[in-house]
């Protein structure tokens, strides 16, 4: 039996209205040719994949992806048994995460923490634990002293932050999320609204538990991903949660 290999990354980047359909057209063909499966989001600010293939194939995709981008994907990886992802989704969208709010992405340079320097972040005293992701997320697995958010997607975030924290008293705030994206958006949306000093837990929890070693882990539970396997546990397996996205509030 094969085993698979499962890559997420994204960038945020401009990309002209006239080429997306040709990108997508393209990127498409290439997963086609390398046998690979997953998602792949395409917007006028950047891109965001989670694709997954045998390794020799995947690297292959990755290659070419980054020929056609003109970039150096920065992605992060898990290994499963079976192939998470059933077909080739290609899609345009107006965001590559819906946040519906204007964010200047320039606001969020100097946040971003490294998983080495994240628990060091965290257990400060006088620091926000912000969980950036949903409420069945959060349920799921999250890093010790987190706030939860309650949120059932991604742009009821902002009105969570306007009612219940305030730059004026929270001063600081550290904020993660699955692989990143969330954050790379959230984080300069915050420093807009005035937070003085906004930390992001650079390539999410993937990362982070891709290079913590077990006993140096402030994470707790599984992590849920998003597609078959559901969760991923602590050293990046199939997990064994259920699926609590099933069972919003």
């Amino acid at each position: 039996m094969p085993e698979y290999e499962i890559i997420t990354f994204y960038e945020f980047r401009s990309i002209g209205n006239d080429e997306l359909s040709v990108l997508r057209e393209s990127i498409r063909k290439l997963m086609d040719e390398s046998s690979i499966t997953g998602t792949f989001i395409l917007a006028e600010e950047g891109f965001n994949a989670s694709v997954c293939g045998v390794r020799d194939d995947l690297a292959r995709f990755v290659s070419s992806t980054e020929d056609l981008l003109q970039t150096k994907l920065e992605y992060k990886s898990s290994l499963d048994q079976q192939r998470p992802f059933s077909r080739v989704d290609v899609k345009i969208k107006p965001e590559i995460v819906t946040l519906k709010q204007k964010v200047d992405m320039t606001a969020g340079t100097e946040t971003h923490v490294s998983p080495a320097h994240w628990n060091e972040i965290i257990t400060q005293p006088q620091i926000v634990i912000l969980d950036a992701r949903n409420d069945y997320e959060y349920r799921t697995g999250t890093f010790k002293g987190a706030v939860n958010p309650q949120t059932t997607r991604f742009s009821e975030l902002p009105k969570f932050v306007e009612e219940n924290l305030d730059p004026r008293e929270h001063k600081r705030v550290a904020m993660f999320c699955t692989g990143g994206i969330r954050c790379e958006k959230f984080a300069p949306y915050m420093k807009q609204l005035g937070f003085e000093e906004v930390y992001q837990l650079d390539g999410g929890i993937l990362k982070y538990l891709e290079t913590t070693p077990p006993e140096g882990s402030l994470w707790e539970g599984e992590c849920f991903v998003f597609d078959d396997r559901v969760t991923v546990d602590a050293s990046l397996k199939k997990g064994t949660t259920i699926d609590l996205s099933q069972k919003r509030k």
